[in-house]
């Protein structure tokens, strides 16, 4: 089972992925120039993280810290094997083609793709 990670979510695990661990206050703090999130709102965000089983904490004299589970890269595959699969019902040739065919791409894009696909079949 894929665990689906929301926008709210990835804000919050942004500002944790930047400082390695966070009480809720800095995070609400780290969050107040884009958002206007309460203190109970990051603490739900938290605590759904934590369900996850992306985040975990661990208690301190004044109060609780978080801290990442999972790295960014662990949490955009899931994310990526979560919307093929929902999207494109896990056929990546589809997607590819789809995404080839609807975006405009430059040369340097297109020599890149080449090189990342031949570098696949060796």
């Amino acid at each position: 089972m894929m665990r689906r990670v929301s926008d709210a979510e990835w804000e919050v695990l942004r500002v944790l992925w930047a400082a390695g661990e966070a009480s809720a206050a800095d995070i609400v703090s780290a969050l107040q120039a884009t958002t206007s999130w309460k203190p109970t709102t990051v603490r739900t965000r938290l605590t759904r993280l934590v369900k996850k089983g992306i985040v975990n904490f661990r208690p301190e004299v004044a109060g609780y810290v978080s801290l990442a589970v999972m790295t960014e890269a662990q949490c955009a595959a899931m994310e990526r094997r979560s919307f093929l699969q929902k999207v494109y019902r896990g056929d990546p040739r589809s997607m590819l083609a789809a995404f080839l065919t609807e975006e405009r791409l430059t040369p340097e894009d297109i020599a890149e793709l080449r090189r990342l696909l031949d570098e696949r079949r060796s």
